[in-house]
């Protein structure tokens, strides 16, 4: 069977159902936190999957064992107001799941402005596994990510442009997405700010 069979078969039987209910107990456990736009899960869609399988670097398979390699084919959002709010999220995530990685996505430089996120790969917890399952049918890790919704829209509409590989933008075009980077991230400055002086 090959790596697109075997993951469809994954996908459907044990992705999907794995991703709902880690979307329900994300809701539950942050239900008293204050200020979270939405909470999602999802199971990677197949196409993407086996694009990201057959990537290559330097000339060879980038994932040799693209089934248990790749950590976020079940991948949670949790989208929240404020910057101060994803430190509240924070806190409670790394108290109910065993943390494998954590990181702090921002452009290298600091005079650049693009794509902001905390991104987190989480162990699967068991109570979300049905005794039915074994173990080489499901992957151990998921992906989630943390942003506030001026990081999140940005990052969706950027990456709905920006990454149409039948279409290269401009030098016009990429400086016009840095342009509403900028925006974005002052946004999220101007607003957590005014939350913090609101609630002084």
């Amino acid at each position: 069977m090959s790596t697109k069979d075997d993951y469809l078969k994954r996908y459907e039987n044990h992705l999907i159902p794995i991703a709902e209910k880690i979307q329900k107990k994300l809701i539950e456990e942050l239900c008293s936190i204050p200020r979270i736009d939405r909470i999602s899960a999802r199971a990677k869609n197949p196409e993407r999957f086996i694009a990201k399988a057959s990537k290559k670097e330097n000339g060879k398979q980038k994932y040799l064992n693209p089934l248990s390699q790749i950590q976020d084919q079940i991948g949670a959002r949790i989208i929240v107001f404020y910057l101060d709010d994803v430190k509240a999220i924070e806190k409670e995530i790394e108290g109910y799941y065993r943390k494998i990685e954590k990181k702090d996505l921002v452009p290298e430089s600091d005079s650049e402005f693009g794509y902001f996120g905390k991104h987190y790969v989480l162990k699967i917890p068991d109570d979300v596994i049905s005794d039915k399952y074994e173990d080489s049918e499901i992957p151990e890790f998921f992906e989630l990510q943390i942003k506030t919704l001026f990081q999140h829209a940005w990052s969706e509409a950027n990456h709905d442009l920006g990454y149409k590989p039948e279409q290269e933008l401009s030098s016009y075009q990429k400086r016009q997405l840095a342009f509403t980077a900028a925006q974005s991230w002052g946004a999220d400055q101007i607003f957590s700010e005014l939350h913090r002086e609101s609630s002084a």
